[in-house]
């Protein structure tokens, strides 16, 4: 043992970090999800196939290995959601980017929200981020409309022939509205949730988003961003909520940093 650990080369240990960092990833990925069931019954199945084999049960034997035979494809198949959101967290940028909304455009956000919900307006609104939204941009209206309280409000009005799907908010601007959005199906959604919570849980849970979603019913103003709502009653929690994710002043990015370690590690040689 001590032998095979003294016989390592750097490859071999940049090897197994890298492994385990991506099984770390998946982990986290699949965390909460329906994907940790599938797993453990496909586990189970494998285990099966292997204690089948052991007791020569020929026939189940036999109808496993066609099965684990096209396992590729089931895994495909039956992670597709999965391996969707984390090919689009792999290409996201790790550069810098700017903020999403200015200040003055997160107010008109906040002030439509707390208006609609005092006075029971349903509305789901959007702001893209890094990950695009033109499949969803492209099911609903163009506008490229100034982002402003009262237009959010003129679109969710009942009578508004827009009001039905959801407003994306792209670069400070009121890009499309009436999108329709992908909904979720986990089955830990409380069931006091709508088809607009919905919505912006299964939007959240493929793309980095952050969706406010304004209920007619309760009147409460949620807040949802990677398949997790936080629901919000007054307007300066809204606002601090908004302002921390979006508009909070960007930390220096990670390669700014190792080169500047880099630089000073020179000059101290």
């Amino acid at each position: 043992m001590l032998d095979a650990i003294l016989s390592m080369r750097l490859l071999d240990i940049l090897d197994i970090l890298l492994v385990s960092y991506i099984i770390y990833r998946i982990i986290l990925l699949i965390r909460g999800t329906r994907a940790v069931q599938m797993l453990v019954g496909i586990a189970l199945i494998i285990s099966i196939y292997f204690l089948s084999g052991k007791l020569e049960l020929q026939t189940l034997h036999w109808l496993l290995k066609t099965f684990l035979g096209s396992i590729l494809v089931v895994i495909v198949i039956l992670f597709q959601t999965d391996i969707r959101r984390a090919l689009t967290q792999m290409g996201k940028t790790p550069f810098h980017k700017a903020a999403d909304v200015a200040e003055k455009d997160m107010e008109e956000i906040v002030r439509a929200a707390t208006y609609m919900a005092r006075r029971r307006i349903g509305a789901l609104m959007v702001i893209e981020r890094d990950t695009g939204l033109r499949d969803y941009v492209d099911t609903g209206h163009r506008l490229d409309a100034r982002l402003c309280a009262e237009l959010l409000v003129a679109i969710f009005l009942p009578a508004s022939p827009m009001h039905d799907g959801g407003v994306i908010i792209h670069k400070g601007k009121i890009h499309s509205s009436g999108c329709l959005l992908p909904l979720s199906h986990n089955p830990r959604i409380d069931k006091r949730y709508g088809t607009r919570h919905r919505a912006a849980l299964g939007l959240s849970e493929e793309t980095d988003a952050v969706i406010i979603v304004v209920s007619e019913e309760t009147q409460e103003i949620s807040l949802v961003q990677q398949g997790a709502i936080t629901t919000f009653h007054d307007e300066n929690s809204l606002r601090a909520a908004l302002n921390e994710l979006i508009s909070a002043a960007p930390k220096t990015a990670r390669w700014k940093t190792w080169l500047h370690a880099l630089k000073r590690h020179e000059k101290i040689a």
